[in-house]
């Protein structure tokens, strides 16, 4: 009986965690149990054999590998712990989907399983099997590791946010059919949607110069019935692809497109926010003007705000995931050396560097709108990111069916733009603080609050967790704003803002 495709997956999963080498493991047996019936040991050996021989055969010679020591509670985020959003790419397996709480806890089994491969318990230790290969390898350093990755996050909060302002400005236009919110939400959503299917923009990063090679021999075999005739051993498709997703997620660079740019380019507290002007007859957005309604037709344009953010979002997520599909033989790869020994030292000096420009500049009040927009929201952005992940970190793993993590950042950003939003609109304060607080709530609660892993949650939760989910955050979200908002909005109401919004 052939051994499913779930079972070769958490098989191979034992050896190709995120901590893991990036060449490809062999698969190590299953430990004995109620299941072995079902996997003959005599269809297992070859195929583990065959796999050790590919590994040895196209190993590089000239370039030793070199690996990023990802610390355990990396396994928290969100962004990179879910599945991609198109699980069967060729539409040819059976219903096997994995849900993000499946591969939660498979990943902490496969951290035991790492740690007794690597300490050599269970026989097939990589450095016991390739006496040189431990002299050959070149592992970053864990301090060196989360530098990286910081830095990346520092970096790509800038870059969300002023792609979020400048895509909120561009579709603030006369006749817009649309609030700008929408768009920001769908464009990082799609950006994290392309992000999670892609395999090829890091595919340099496994190590082999013959895994693209590999992985066409084993499309046309599948396709074929067969062998294709080489003498090579073929590479198990299934388990190249999902150790290369493995690898690709333990990348400094890619936590921070994930983490930084997508969480940072979306925003749940505007999000939130617009529900409730969309409630209070304030949604004011283009040439559009508000004129007096009932209550029946506040609620409709609430449902509306919701219904449209949600589906667009969502939507650009799968998108994003058919795009990385279409795009994939034409979509480059990014080069070892480049990544490794240039971008990753650049990333640190750009990203401390230029958010200490930002501060310089912030230290002189600027007197132009737009200055004041980008400058305070540049200051406050990294601050959103880095607690955003932070908080990931320590609370997502706790309850794999509600991300706690995702969830506790978005309420609590929402609550500091409502206090934000009321604070500009009282009689109080000049100019400069009214510039600020819009940078608090463009660039601190922007970057805090996301949509881009809320959706990448909610498509890879189970059904009845992702409703349990998604419900709770969209009605304690829009009940901190009328907490919030509520006072102020229907007692003195929102007065001018002295800063042209």
């Amino acid at each position: 009986m052939q051994p499913t495709r779930r079972e070769r997956h958490e098989t191979l999963d034992q050896h190709n965690n995120e901590a893991a080498h990036v060449e490809l493991q062999p698969i190590a047996p299953k430990q004995p149990g109620a299941n072995d019936a079902l996997i003959p040991s005599d269809r297992i050996n070859p195929r583990r054999s065959s796999l050790q021989r590919s590994r040895e055969q196209h190993r590089r010679p000239s370039r030793p590998s070199r690996g990023y020591d990802i610390p355990e509670s990396y396994r928290n985020l969100d962004e990179i712990a879910a599945k991609g959003p198109i699980q069967d790419r060729e539409e040819q397996q059976p219903n096997t989907y994995e849900n993000l709480e499946d591969a939660r806890s498979r990943g902490r089994e496969g951290t035991q399983e790492q740690a007794e491969s690597e300490s050599g318990d269970n026989g097939f230790s990589t450095d016991a099997q390739d006496p040189g290969r431990e002299a050959q390898s070149m592992r970053v350093s864990r301090l060196a590791t989360q530098i990286y990755t910081v830095s990346y996050l520092i970096l790509f909060s800038f870059l969300g946010t002023l792609a979020r302002l400048g895509l909120q400005w561009l579709t603030d236009y006369a006749g817009a059919p649309v609030f700008p919110s929408v768009w920001f939400n769908f464009g990082g959503s799609l950006v994290m949607g392309f992000l999670a299917e892609d395999r090829m923009l890091f595919r340099d990063e496994w190590g082999t110069p013959t895994y693209e090679h590999q992985i066409q021999k084993a499309k046309r075999d599948e396709e074929s019935g067969g062998t294709s005739g080489s003498a090579e051993p073929a590479v198990d498709l299934a388990a190249a692809k999902k150790a290369h997703m493995a690898t690709k997620k333990t990348i400094p660079l890619y936590i921070g497109l994930a983490t930084g740019f997508c969480g940072s380019f979306t925003s749940f507290s505007s999000f939130m926010r617009d529900t409730f002007l969309a409630v209070s007859n304030d949604l004011v957005y283009g040439s559009s003007t508000t004129s007096p309604r009932n209550g029946g037709y506040s609620f409709m344009a609430l449902l509306a705000v919701i219904i449209i953010t949600v589906t667009a979002s969502l939507a650009g997520l799968i998108v994003g995931a058919h795009i990385a599909i279409a795009l994939e033989p034409v979509t480059p790869s990014l080069p070892y050396l480049v990544t490794r020994k240039v971008a990753d030292r650049l990333a640190v000096v750009l990203a401390w560097g230029c958010w200490a420009g930002a501060i310089v500049l912030a230290a002189i009040p600027p007197a132009d709108y737009w200055r004041g927009v980008a400058v305070f929201s540049l200051v406050f952005a990294p601050v959103g990111t880095l607690a955003r992940f932070y908080v990931s970190l320590w609370l997502n793993g706790m309850r794999p069916a509600f991300p706690l993590g995702t969830f506790a950042v978005n309420m609590f950003g929402t609550a500091v733009l409502g206090m934000s939003w009321d604070l500009q609109r009282v009689p109080l304060g000049g100019v400069v603080g009214c510039q600020v607080l819009q940078g608090v709530e463009d660039g601190f609660c922007g970057c805090l609050t996301t949509v881009s892993t809320w959706v990448a949650e909610l498509a890879g939760l189970r059904r009845r967790h992702a409703w349990i989910y998604g419900g709770a955050s969209v009605v304690v979200g829009f009940a901190v704003m009328v907490a919030v908002m509520g006072g102020l909005r229907w007692s003195n109401g929102f007065a001018a803002l002295k800063c042209v919004h």
